[in-house]
């Protein structure tokens, strides 16, 4: 058995009951997340649709408690609402305007979180990094039409894991309550993005790599420049 392995099961087994049932449902609750919002980025839950709780036990075959933790988490990310006595709704699409505000607030956060970034990253995040952009390299080579969905939580998480490693908090959970919101409206008007995306996040996680500040935040920058860009077609 891989020693990490021996680790693991060790420390489950000296956990109280009541702290692995707590993991078990933290665990739970962040796959059920996972799921709605996946469906949310693809659309298959349109924006301004209404979501049940019931249906989604039904659909995911778990109980209320995982699904409302997941609806209040989308709720706290302003990706869905809710009305007393009514229930959940999508959140609806955004305006230009709207998404205008959102793209300057990146263009503050994340070409500094870059730069931070690459002066502050562990060894494990730079992994993951290259983890996630193998993924995304995989569902824009291997399909010939790209899950759009899978492609944005990848993409979403490569953005979140370049604000957690800048080792600043704040920025991390800002950018975190940002990107989900983008990919839900790219979505709607253009799944035609991945490669070039992709290979703006391959230059930008090289500069990281090589800790180059300077050049991770001016590629940062380039991205979501031609992010906006491309989003601008939609309109």
């Amino acid at each position: 058995m891989p020693r990490q392995q021996e680790l693991d099961e060790v420390a489950e087994a000296g956990r109280a009951p009541s702290e692995r049932i707590s993991i078990q449902s933290a665990a739970l609750a962040d796959k059920v997340y996972d799921l709605i919002l996946e469906q949310l980025i693809s659309l298959r839950i349109p924006p301004g649709a209404r979501i049940t709780v019931d249906e989604l036990v039904r659909q995911y075959g778990v109980s209320q408690t995982p699904i409302r933790e997941a609806l209040s988490r989308l709720e706290s990310h302003g990706l869905v609402t809710k009305t007393h006595r009514i229930g959940y709704r999508t959140a609806p699409q955004f305006t230009r305007e709207q998404l205008h505000d959102l793209y300057e607030i990146r263009m503050l956060l994340e070409p500094a979180a870059a730069r931070k970034a690459a002066v502050n990253i562990d060894p494990g995040e730079l992994d993951e990094l290259a983890d996630l952009i193998a993924e995304m390299q995989r569902e824009t080579t291997l399909l010939s039409q790209p899950k759009y969905g899978r492609f944005a939580r990848h993409d979403g998480a490569f953005h979140a894991c370049i604000a957690s490693a800048s080792k600043n908090d704040l920025i991390a959970d800002a950018v975190s309550r940002l990107h989900s919101q983008v990919h839900m409206f790219r979505h709607f008007y253009n799944t035609s993005v991945t490669d070039a995306a992709l290979l703006e996040h391959q230059a930008i996680a090289a500069a990281i790599a090589a800790r180059d500040a300077g050049k991770a935040e001016e590629c940062m920058r380039a991205h979501i420049e031609e992010s906006w860009r491309r989003l601008e077609k939609g309109f």
